[in-house]
């Protein structure tokens, strides 16, 4: 008997969903005569997927060695292990950021030749994290790290927050980024690469922050870091330029990529969400692709921010209560890109937003909080996907790490973003063909009613629903 084409798709549909669904496993669809077309060519071709993740922190780590072995070992095993969401792209802070604890300098003694270089201060809690994720995956991962400021004694205004490196310690400042390779190689850590300057237009003078303009920046990549890493033995890592808000992207990269030799070193473009919580900004993501269509586009950081997280509360992350830092501070003029928002929308709508516009990896910001939202220096309070009392040893996994994990888990490095469309234009959609030849289609439905479509793949197809206020991840076998 010849088979139906309609049983002739090879499906597994994982949903996590405002109604309670949490990355589970859904077998019972039903046919629907005014269900609406998903269509995937994945024939056609887009960038290739470098990772997802988060970044190691110290206010992370201080807060995974404040909890329980167990639980310890739960949130670890949550993000890094296969059965987890196998978090394949993470970031990491050189010196202290406003995640940290105190502020601190690997280098805090006035020396050219950085003789007192060392990474103590990460030793206590930042280290050991980092070892224990890489002793859980089985995949392994990749790290960059990113500086939010060098030393205060080599910036023009002698400060932890603003102001400029001076450029008698150009080398000086890139001979630290060899430095702390080899130091984190001595601790059996090998770094991927950088990002060389944490938000380069600053903070508001918040927190630590160093300024360059693009001009500066290239230079300093041109004819300081990155002949240095190279003559170092470091020729090999990757150096990001930017890593701030997408709005000023083109600027950047117009500068960074202007000829072969600006462009020589730097082997792609980091950038932030912070310019709106709801605006992808895609022409500029078209455009920073265009202009080094070989080069990396990574989303290195984004989170709820200006926010004290919600503890054991799964609707407000569904719910538009969130605020940001623009829907206080924001000029007038740009307010209205900062209205109230539902985190998870946030997530998943800037993911999948990315994706279909030429980014290949998507890191988020820190993995795991406290109730309060730091611990913090600056009381500059955040949510994370992860939330801990780390005075009663307990663990509150939002609906921000079901979103996450819908894409790192089932989104592999090596696979390649292909033609997708949702003839349902209320549906957000985007695909990949992984490595293995399995096809990973995540789907998002921000509406307050349950959608029913057909799924196409070349001449199979079957019937498929999401729930109201729901992501889905559905991995198509094409063996």
């Amino acid at each position: 008997m010849k088979c139906s084409k309609q049983n002739s798709l090879n499906i597994e549909v994982y949903e996590t969903s405002a109604s309670g669904n949490k990355l589970t496993l859904l077998t019972n669809f039903t046919n629907s005569e005014t269900a609406t077309k998903i269509v995937i060519d994945a024939t056609t071709k887009y960038q290739t997927i470098t990772g997802f993740g988060g970044a190691f922190t110290e206010s992370s780590a201080y807060l995974l060695n404040r909890l329980g072995e167990e639980n310890r070992k739960k949130v670890i095993d949550a993000y890094f292990s296969r059965d987890g969401a196998n978090y394949s792209l993470t970031r990491t802070h050189m010196n202290s950021c406003d995640f940290s604890l105190t502020q601190y300098s690997y280098t805090p003694t006035p020396d050219k030749e950085l003789k007192d270089f060392s990474v103590k201060e990460d030793k206590d809690d930042l280290i050991p994290m980092i070892k224990d994720a890489l002793a859980t995956s089985e995949d392994g991962f990749k790290i960059f790290a990113s500086p939010w400021t060098a030393s205060p004694w080599m910036k023009d205004n002698n400060k932890w927050v603003g102001g400029k490196l001076l450029p008698e310690y150009y080398d000086t400042w890139a001979l630290f980024f060899s430095k702390y390779l080899k130091a984190y190689e001595a601790e059996g850590i090998n770094i991927w690469g950088f990002t060389v300057e944490n938000e380069p237009h600053g903070n508001g003078n918040n927190w630590e922050s160093m300024h360059y303009t693009p001009e500066e920046m290239t230079d300093f990549v041109q004819h300081h870091l990155g002949p240095k890493l190279e003559a170092d033995g470091y020729g090999d890592k990757i150096i990001l330029g930017y890593d701030q808000n997408r709005d000023g992207l083109q600027e950047w990269v117009d500068v960074m990529y202007k000829d072969e030799e600006t462009s020589k070193y730097f082997d792609g473009t980091a950038i932030h969400w912070y310019d709106s919580t709801y605006e992808v900004y895609p022409e500029a993501l078209q455009y920073a692709h265009h202009k080094a269509p070989n080069k990396y586009l990574i989303e290195t950081e984004g989170c709820i921010d200006s926010e004290v997280p919600a503890w054991q509360n799964d609707a407000w992350y569904w719910s538009k209560e969130a605020t940001d830092w623009g829907y206080d501070w924001r000029e007038e003029s740009k307010k209205y890109l900062h209205p109230k928002y539902a985190p998870v929308y946030r997530y998943a709508r800037d993911i999948i937003g990315c994706l279909n516009n030429w980014v290949d990896g998507w890191v988020d910001w820190n993995m795991v909080l406290n109730r309060q939202g730091g611990p913090n220096w600056f009381k500059n309070w955040c949510a994370a996907p992860v939330i801990v009392d780390e005075i009663e040893d307990k663990v509150y996994f939002t609906p921000l790490y079901y979103t996450m994990a819908h894409f790192s888990k089932y989104m592999r490095p090596g696979a390649t973003v292909v033609k997708a469309e949702s003839l349902d234009k209320d549906v957000m959609i985007t695909a990949v063909k992984n490595p293995d030849g399995t096809v990973a289609v995540v789907l998002f439905n921000p509406t307050e009613g349950k959608k029913e479509f057909s799924l196409e793949l070349g001449e199979n197809t079957k019937a498929i629903s999401i729930q109201a206020k729901a992501i889905q991840t559905i991995i198509i076998s094409t063996n």
